[in-house]
């Protein structure tokens, strides 16, 4: 098999975490990374990993002419830019979530990968989890039926800095577009209708910003069937992610990831290990096989298993839910061919 050479740009958080996995995949290897802010830093940590170039411009990645595929790691309003600058160059792209902030802005960096005959991967690691993977596996067997319901709860351990709020675009498109891809990928269904509610409950300062940080948003497929997705920035007890799937024949769900399997049982009550506290420690699994995925999608010449179109629907879900919060009423994702299409 071929060695895929990657560049990464972006090395902030999530770009050194998939730097850390492409060292220890096989058929991958880093040739560069960018990063604005690539000082001694950055260099350092780059030595120790034998990465050979780093680089404070994307241009030199781009052009560098043994490298495969870029994976974007940037923020979010350089991510279009940056897809068809590699799509020029010939390279694959593996960016994370959302691909933009706008319809019109995502369907033009769609269309230059298509343009290009390039592969372009959205980063929902969450389809990649070992829960929700067997989950959807049970669904797509027909081994409950017909899914009537859909319920997702997705609730955060603690909320970002409102610093953050300004540039994240919001609860819907920021934390909720996990939820919203996860609804379509349980479902096997397309969504067609939004319907959200949502309150400040947890810290005044992102209602300052015009956000909310609880939300429950209901969907309607083109299958019929209904999902039910509650959100919250703060969950005191952890990191609390779980899904059902209820159908004509059966259902099928899948509950939180622990510390532990340990339950202790006393006369004071019964108790266990609170959910995994952080996204990075219940996801982990889910990064690594993503990446893997579509290391070895690029090696067999096959479709990547998450798509620019996943992304945009998800981000058009995102998009109404926005629109029914502030307008008080369901809204059809056909409507955003016009009207309000982009994330204030």
């Amino acid at each position: 098999m071929k060695t895929i050479k990657i560049g990464i740009i972006g090395a902030g958080r999530i770009g050194k975490i998939h730097a850390d996995h492409l060292l220890h995949m096989p058929g991958a290897e880093i040739a560069a990374i960018s990063d604005l802010y690539a000082g001694g830093e950055l260099r350092d940590w780059a030595a120790e990993r034998g990465i050979p170039l780093v680089t404070n411009n994307s241009t030199e990645i781009m052009e560098h002419p043994d490298i495969d595929a870029v994976f974007i790691c940037s923020s979010t309003d350089t991510h279009v830019p940056l897809i068809k600058q590699a799509a020029a160059s010939g390279k694959h792209i593996f960016c994370e979530k959302p691909v933009s902030m706008s319809v019109e802005q995502t369907r033009e960096a769609l269309a230059a990968a298509e343009a290009a005959g390039v592969s372009l991967q959205i980063g929902f690691n969450r389809r990649f989890d070992h829960n929700f993977s067997r989950v959807r596996e049970i669904v797509s067997e027909g081994k409950i039926g017909e899914p009537h319901l859909i319920k997702i709860t997705s609730r955060d351990p603690n909320p970002p800095h409102p610093d953050y709020i300004k540039v994240s675009g919001g609860l819907f498109m920021d934390m909720a577009i996990h939820d919203f891809d996860i609804a379509r990928f349980l479902s096997g269904s397309e969504v067609v209708e939004v319907y959200a509610q949502g309150a400040v409950l947890v810290d005044p300062a992102i209602g300052e910003q015009g956000d909310i940080d609880t939300a429950v948003t209901t969907l309607r497929f083109a299958s019929g069937a209904l999902g039910v997705i509650d959100n919250s920035r703060k969950a005191v007890y952890g990191y609390d992610q779980r899904v059902e799937v209820f159908g004509s024949g059966g259902s099928v769900s899948a509950d939180n990831d622990y510390p532990s399997t340990a339950v202790v049982s006393g006369p004071e009550g019964v108790t266990r290990d609170k959910p995994l506290y952080f996204f990075l420690e219940r996801y982990k699994e889910a990064y690594i096989n993503e990446t893997r995925q579509f290391i070895e999608s690029l090696q067999n010449g096959t479709p990547v298993p998450v798509s620019g179109h996943d992304g945009l629907q998800a981000e058009l879900i995102a998009l109404a839910a926005k629109r029914s919060l502030e307008q008080g009423r369901p809204v059809k994702l056909a409507e955003l061919s016009s009207g309000i299409s982009t994330v204030s």
